[in-house]
């Protein structure tokens, strides 16, 4: 049997505890190290999840022979350096999401990925549920026939305090606002499903969290390339907050993803198994921050981390790679482009 991947993490906020959770988990990984620029926190977290290193910089950690994988939790704009520096140390990197906060910046990563011949994980693990992975089957069998409209709504609430870290709701360092951080798992499933749309329209406002940069409600209009058409409503305004929703109806059949539970599946031909979906229990196993931020579990990253272990172990591509990460950030950044300038945009 192998010896297990070394993991080291950059970061000790909460996704970092994930993190750190989700690799203490995964048969064939091992944490073995935390990056914290803060000493005293860096402390803290290592004692919680028995983290045997700490070290001020990613240099230093890169540096070190049994960290294999760099998992990257910093706040979003600030996840190309260490990404870079770990790629360049022939690294295998694991990037909470978004990868960067523009389509640009993602780049950058899958460039030196490639040149180096090193694996990247972009996190978006709603893509590893049970219930997204069977609407995912649906959709490639084609059960749905010709799309109609597919669209996403993620109607969340976060406190005026959950802004108060410095970062949140900036351009810089967040990317934008909700639709960037938390809209943006709604975007990737939609577009997973759908495909990515070939122009989009958009607007945002700040109509709560008016002190923020960015936008705490954001919608969207979509137009694929086969014609079918599309929203994407996002914010982070109102209460109490509803679960993620994402809609695709097409000639032939309509489904409604609830976070990751399956509240619509109607076909107008009927498939065995059809009913047991429609008749299931709800079990959202990878939880919703629809209403806290800590509301997710960590059964997702549990299951995306253990795939990249899977992966550089059978020397295959992980199931969201680098590129795959990329297409809902320029989504994203498409939409955020239309409604600076009030002119459609295509993606």
């Amino acid at each position: 049997m192998s010896s297990p991947l070394g993991f080291a993490v950059v970061g000790t906020g909460m996704i970092a505890g994930y993190h750190a959770q989700a690799i203490a988990q995964t048969p064939g990984a091992k944490l073995v190290g935390v990056v914290s620029r803060s000493a005293d926190r860096g402390v803290a977290f290592a004692a919680k999840h028995g983290i045997p290193v700490i070290t001020a910089t990613v240099e230093e950690m890169v540096a070190r022979a049994d960290v294999q994988v760099l998992n990257v939790t910093t706040p979003s704009g600030a996840h190309l350096n260490p990404a870079l520096t770990a790629i360049r140390a022939g690294k295998h990197v694991v990037v909470e999401k978004p990868l960067e906060i523009t389509p640009a910046r993602c780049d950058q990563i899958i460039a030196a990925a490639e040149q180096q011949g090193v694996k990247v994980a972009a996190i978006f693990q709603g893509r590893f549920g049970a219930g997204a992975q069977k609407v995912k089957a649906a959709v490639e069998a084609g059960r749905l026939g010709r799309l109609v409209l597919a669209s996403a709504y993620v109607k969340w609430h976060r406190t005026v305090e959950y802004y108060k870290t410095a970062w949140k709701g900036t351009w810089e360092l967040d990317g934008g606002g909700a639709l960037m951080n938390q809209a943006i798992h709604g975007v990737d499933l939609l577009q997973w499903l759908a495909g990515l749309p070939s122009e989009v329209s958009g607007r945002f406002t700040r109509r709560v969290h008016t002190g923020i940069q960015a936008d705490d409600t954001t919608v969207a209009t979509l137009r694929y390339p086969d014609g079918a058409l599309g929203t994407i409503e996002a914010s982070t305004a109102l209460w109490p907050g509803w679960s993620r929703r994402i809609e695709l109806c097409g000639e032939k059949g309509s489904i409604c993803l609830e976070d990751d539970f399956i509240a619509r599946w109607d076909f107008s031909t009927a498939e065995p198994g059809d009913d047991a979906i429609r008749h299931a229990k709800r079990d959202d196993v990878l939880g919703s921050g629809s209403s806290v931020p800590g509301g997710i579990a960590i059964t997702g990253h549990l299951r995306q981390i253990g795939d990249l272990v899977e992966a550089v172990r059978d020397n295959r591509p992980p199931a969201i790679g680098a590129r795959e990460g990329r297409r809902a950030v320029a989504l994203v950044h498409a939409i955020y482009e239309s409604a600076k300038s009030g002119q459609v945009v295509k993606v």
